[in-house]
């Protein structure tokens, strides 16, 4: 029997299979996750993230991050600190923060593993393909809680779940390093829960800021 790795809830049910994994169903928050039985030990973890080539010079990969910034940028105070978390091998959307003047910190499991920057809090939080990757969401998630600042942002970007039928041909859950898929109903169930503004900007742009 498996709990929610997000909200705990024991109220799980089957949601789909294919011929590697199966995935399951929160009741309550609505997450879709992968059987945690079936997810990939760290190392062919890491393996797999090793293959990523992200290139602060890629302006095409800048135009992609830039749907994250850009609405950031138009909340946050200048010279406001922020985190990107799980900023991965090549950190970019932090580069294109601090260049609009914003002191940046990063974090990443395998690649800038300094646990001192979780010591402190931030004006935002940037966590861009990486809520899909967690483990542990709901530990993370807290953990985003208690980092921002009263009144600061939480920007992630993550392509959303519609319903079981597009779930069965969506090239998403192919990557057998993401293992948990919110959709919109989760985000709320959360924003609910923890007293966060919620703003949908895009099919996988969300941005939540915290009560002041």
């Amino acid at each position: 029997m498996h709990n929610c790795p997000l909200c705990q809830s024991l109220d799980i049910k089957h949601y789909y299979e294919d011929k590697r994994r199966e995935y399951l169903q929160c009741q309550q928050c609505e997450l879709v996750f992968v059987n945690p039985d079936q997810r990939l030990d760290a190392k062919a973890e890491k393996a797999h993230y090793d293959l990523h080539e992200n290139d602060p010079n890629d302006e095409g990969y800048r135009r992609f991050l830039s749907r994250v910034s850009d609405p950031i940028l138009t909340r946050i105070a200048p010279n406001s600190h922020g985190l990107d978390f799980g900023c991965g091998p090549g950190p970019t959307l932090s580069l294109m923060l601090e260049e609009q003047g914003h002191t940046m910190s990063l974090y990443d499991l395998y690649y800038h593993p300094d646990r001192l920057v979780l010591d402190t809090s931030y004006d935002f939080i940037t966590a861009t393909e990486v809520i899909e990757h967690l483990y542990e969401p709901n530990k993370v998630w807290q953990q985003w809680l208690n980092l921002v600042k009263p009144g600061g942002w939480i920007g992630l970007m993550t392509k959303m779940v519609i319903d079981v039928e597009a779930f069965a041909s969506w090239h998403y859950k192919n990557d057998l390093t993401h293992v948990v898929f919110f959709s919109r109903k989760t985000f709320q169930y959360l924003a609910e829960r923890d007293q966060l503004e919620l703003e949908f900007i895009s099919n996988d742009v969300i941005l939540l800021r915290k009560a002041q």
